[in-house]
């Protein structure tokens, strides 16, 4: 039985950092690139958003039993294979996890900037549906 309190925690951080990041939407590239702390309140705020979304899907893989995933975008990929997320909100959920690494392991900074002002434009409502997804399932 997944544990709904805690789950519910979760979605509730996952939604205040979606209002803070709700600041930061009509951010430009130019202002981004030339202010270190808008990037990293960004930056650090997106990771810390995917971050909260592979927990819930650990904790939901974990109590109902499904296959341990590979590697960190597979959490969602166990999601998805057991009807949670449907296929494009999957293949979001996976790109986040993608960019995660990008920032935590700071792979690749040529192309960092328009990534983020990407996921800023047009992908924070992701987080939102992911929410919903996963409220659905709880009911």
């Amino acid at each position: 039985m997944v544990d709904k309190p805690l789950i519910l925690r979760k979605l509730t951080e996952l939604d205040e950092y979606l209002k803070q990041m709700g600041e930061f939407s009509s951010v430009t590239r130019e202002e981004y690139s030339r202010d270190w702390k808008v990037q990293r309140i960004v930056e650090r705020t997106l990771q810390m958003m995917i971050e909260t979304c592979a927990d819930i899907a650990n904790h939901i893989i974990s109590d109902r039993g499904y296959r341990t995933p590979d590697n960190y975008g597979d959490t969602f990929r166990v999601l998805h294979e057991n009807g949670v997320l449907k296929n494009d909100l999957f293949e979001i959920m996976l790109k986040m996890a993608r960019f995660r690494n990008i920032v935590v392991h700071q792979y690749d900074k040529i192309h960092e900037e328009a990534i983020v002002i990407g996921i800023l434009r047009t992908n924070l409502n992701n987080f939102t549906a992911y929410r919903d997804a996963i409220l659905k399932i709880l009911d």
